[in-house]
């Protein structure tokens, strides 16, 4: 793609963002969700493959639809309320539409169909913009209107998210779709805690970001699509493969890591707030995700593969990536739990 292109495609992804960031009106907010869309269509599409189109169509049709859904529910509590604020979201129907909205738009069970059949037709790269940066604009609205919303319906929401990322990426070879399963299964942890402690979603949303950012570094630097190619991959960079095993684990939220950190401190938050069965259950589903992370683990350090690959051969050649940004990103995503105690004091102020 001509540079220029990509450069004006990407300050349009980032301005979508700022606006919906800024916005206290609905109708900005859906502006900024829109420009959004319509910026990170040309990146989806770029490649001109089959897979490519079909997922970018997929993923226009989703946004578009849940974009409608936005509309219409702040249109309808316009109507019945005289209210435009994003926070004065008062009537029940204008609430429930615009959660159902957001989630189709993040990918929450049980609107996630999308979302793994999407990030399979895409190049990592493009995947990782899809995880991280496009959960952004929403999760801002899903804060704000998060007081007017129904506890029970975020709880359901929630522990069906983690439940369906944990079930779904078992029987996956894809490292895509397995990617897509893991962020259903954080992004149902973050709504867990959503209407009980705002701040601490937002320290689950930063962590799952830097923790999925390595993963998809990693797997671009092995040139990894698969489970099959990524048993090959220690052959190329043993170091990286050691501590990609370590990243996945963290996503996995094992301690001494930095994935453990959020999930420690939801699972303590649920239980003051007098919900230790929603804990327990998303304690159990947790353990799904964390077998398929250790699966990948087994793949990447344990395994020599025995049969041939079609594959590019996997020699030890010189880097020519530039793997500073991989580098940091690996070490935060490893090393941040023995700041939670600063972090806890930091949520309490």
């Amino acid at each position: 793609m001509n540079p220029y292109v990509l450069t004006i495609l990407l300050s349009s992804l980032g301005l979508g963002t700022v606006l919906t960031f800024a916005s206290s009106h609905w109708l900005l907010a859906w502006m900024g969700l829109e420009i959004n869309t319509l910026a990170i269509i040309p990146i989806m599409a770029q490649q001109h493959h089959p897979r490519a189109i079909e997922a970018t169509t997929k993923y226009f049709l989703t946004q578009a639809t849940a974009a409608a859904m936005i509309l219409f529910a702040s249109t309808t509590n316009a109507w019945l309320m005289g209210e435009w604020e994003i926070h004065q979201l008062s009537h029940p129907l204008a609430t429930t539409t615009v959660m159902l909205a957001l989630a189709l738009k993040l990918g929450l069970a049980p609107v996630h169909f999308w979302l793994p059949e999407v990030l399979q037709g895409l190049e990592l790269t493009t995947g990782l913009i899809l995880s991280t940066w496009q959960k952004l604009a929403p999760f801002a609205l899903m804060i704000q209107v998060a007081p007017t919303i129904n506890s029970s319906l975020l709880i359901a929401i929630g522990l069906l998210s983690t439940l369906v990322g944990g079930w779904g990426g078992l029987n996956q070879t894809q490292l895509r779709k397995i990617m897509a399963y893991s962020s259903i299964a954080h992004l149902g942890w973050m709504v867990l805690i959503l209407q009980f402690a705002p701040s601490l979603t937002l320290l689950s949303l930063s962590l799952y970001i830097i923790m999925t950012s390595s993963a998809f570094l990693t797997l671009k630097t092995n040139n990894a699509l698969t489970i099959n190619t990524l048993a090959t991959s220690w052959t190329k960079s043993p170091t990286l493969a050691a501590l990609a095993a370590l990243v996945l684990l963290s996503l996995g939220g094992l301690p001494p890591l930095s994935g453990f950190m959020p999930k420690w401190l939801i699972l303590q938050e649920l239980t003051k707030q007098g919900l230790p069965l929603s804990a327990t259950l998303a304690a159990m589903t947790a353990l799904l995700s964390l077998y398929f992370y250790l699966r990948l683990c087994y793949a990447l350090t344990l395994t020599i593969y025995p049969n041939t690959l079609t594959a590019t051969a996997p020699w030890r050649l010189n880097f020519t990536m530039i793997t500073l940004p991989l580098s940091i990103i690996t070490i935060l995503a490893l090393g941040l739990l023995p700041l939670t105690p600063a972090v806890t004091a930091m949520l309490a102020l």
